[in-house]
């Protein structure tokens, strides 16, 4: 009986003080962990929305990039670090992917991580070297067949959002490029202007200042309607009539973080997203700010997975090790 009541005055103690927890949340720096090398768009939106956090929240918000194992390493660094609120993942809908490209992962996607926001819906741009003969779509597909294996592509993963874009539109068209890796959005960005590559499909928030600049252009936006950030640029399913394929970037703590702390985190999320200046600088980049619940993330979360499933299956991408 002795035994019995320690053990229930244990577990009121630990329910008491979790709301304590929260109440005092943050109170030591919070470690946002970027899966990719710095300067590429998971990178430049956690430093934006990071720094204004810091502001918010009045405690330092620092972010370190653990770029590997296309994306995982960041990954299992978050799902086993303690959960309390100060390790946090940023991650593309990567996160997503993973469980239908690997053979083994040191993590499950849905025990291990609670959604706690989506950040951003982004869109994708197929963007070309401005000596590439073509300057659309149409002319890309041409080209690519009267070369059959002649033209490449960069890629920054195996099975990652860019890659299965570029495979989707291989399948569509009935071509061949072939894939040229990188490790992140910056050097493949650098290797398409040099010309080291001549096609990549990439993040519109880290390649349309490029495309401004007339050092990388545009062939096709990826989305379901053009971007307001390049309106002049066609979609692809102006040209492959239902082809879609955008991405997002989300928050996501380890499993068994407190609920008052993951309802904190996305509540001061949401309030730096509605900022004007943070809206502005998203939109400018082909970003559209969401801030989501907890749950809608949660609910967009699961139905990626679904559908990423289906993508790797139809393209036969072998599972990776």
């Amino acid at each position: 009986m002795r035994r019995i009541c320690c053990a229930l005055a244990l577990l009121t103690l630990v329910a008491a003080a979790t709301p304590a927890l929260a109440q005092t949340y943050p109170n030591r720096p919070i470690r946002i962990f970027v899966p990719f090398a710095a300067g590429g768009a998971v990178d430049t939106l956690a430093r934006l929305v990071g720094q204004k956090l810091s502001e918010n929240l009045g405690q330092s918000v620092i972010v370190e990039n653990r770029a590997g194992a296309g994306g995982n390493l960041a990954a299992d660094l978050v799902a086993k670090a303690a959960p309390d609120g100060y390790t946090v993942l940023i991650t593309p809908n990567g996160l997503a992917i993973s469980p239908s490209l690997y053979k083994t992962l040191p993590f499950d996607v849905t025990r291990d991580f609670i959604p706690v926001t989506q950040l951003v819906a982004s869109q994708l741009v197929v963007a070309a070297n401005p000596k590439l003969p073509a300057n659309s779509i149409a002319e890309l597909i041409a080209l690519a067949k009267s070369k059959p294996g002649g033209l490449n592509y960069g890629s920054t993963g195996i099975g990652n959002p860019l890659h299965l874009t570029m495979e989707m539109l291989k399948s569509a068209a009935g071509i061949d490029i072939q894939a040229v890796p990188y490790r992140g959005d910056a050097p493949l960005n650098a290797g398409l202007i040099a010309g080291e590559i001549q096609v990549a499909v990439v993040p519109l928030s880290t390649t349309v200042q490029h495309v401004q600049a007339g050092t990388l252009k545009a062939l096709a936006t990826g989305g379901s309607k053009r971007s307001p950030a390049l309106n002049n640029v066609a979609i692809v399913a102006e040209t492959i009539p239902g082809f879609e394929s955008s991405s997002w970037q989300g928050f996501f703590v380890p499993a068994g973080t407190p609920r008052e702390i993951v309802t904190t985190l996305q509540r001061e999320t949401a309030k730096v997203l509605q900022l004007p200046d943070v809206q502005a600088r998203l939109r400018a980049g082909g970003n559209e700010p969401v801030g989501s619940t907890p749950e809608e993330f949660n609910v967009r979360f699961k139905a990626d997975i679904a559908k990423f499933a289906k993508i790797i299956a139809d393209a036969k991408i072998p599972k990776q090790d």
